[in-house]
């Protein structure tokens, strides 16, 4: 399987993103984002993924968590594709639900090569804290477009808006944790084509 791991920079007018990403983690995270909200939202995808995550970003949240919060999409979505390497042996798809009190979330990955991304279900509230939470489908979106995967998230209900993203960012983290698993029956790539 080898060390499926990636380190990666993204310097922009806007944004500094170092980051480090290990799919065959022990769930550890040193996060600092600027942005607390994504703090949190990437330090239990980590701690629910089973990976090992270290980011430092430094951008202009003075305007405010856009360009942050899409580059960290960018710079996430990235590593996670370079670590999976050529996707040998791995399960390729998977789903999961996560239950989070007053809300249920669904997230469906097939890591195709096909970059693609869906979302069903509406926020209640437009900030959580400070942030913005038009900014979960930016970094969604920029994550699954990079990353080279389909990606379907669906929130069934919910009433709490910090409840409904917290229970999306842990189902995509178990559901990738599940698509990135080596399974001993696959023989080479998962695809009748050959290659993903």
């Amino acid at each position: 399987m080898g060390n499926r791991y990636a380190e990666l920079q993204r310097y922009t007018g806007e944004t500094k993103i170092d980051l480090a990403f290990e799919v065959d983690g022990e769930g550890k995270s040193t996060i600092d984002t600027g942005v607390p909200f994504m703090n949190h939202m990437l330090d239990l995808f980590t701690k629910h993924g089973h990976f090992d995550l270290t980011v430092k970003a430094d951008g202009d949240v003075d305007v405010d968590d856009h360009h942050t919060t899409e580059d960290l999409g960018i710079v996430l979505g990235t590593a996670l594709k370079n670590a999976l390497g050529d996707k040998k042996g791995i399960k390729r798809y998977g789903s999961f639900f996560v239950p989070m009190d007053d809300t249920l979330a669904q997230v469906v990955v097939d890591l195709s090569n096909r970059p693609h991304f869906e979302m069903r279900g509406e926020f209640p509230a437009q900030k959580v804290g400070t942030f913005d939470t038009e900014l979960v489908y930016e970094f969604l979106w920029k994550f699954a477009l990079e990353a080279r995967i389909n990606l379907h998230v669906i929130i069934h209900y919910g009433q709490n808006t910090h409840h409904m993203i917290e229970a999306v960012f842990k189902a995509m983290a178990r559901a990738i944790d599940e698509a990135t698993t080596i399974d001993p029956r696959v023989k080479g790539v998962p695809s009748t084509k050959g290659m993903l």
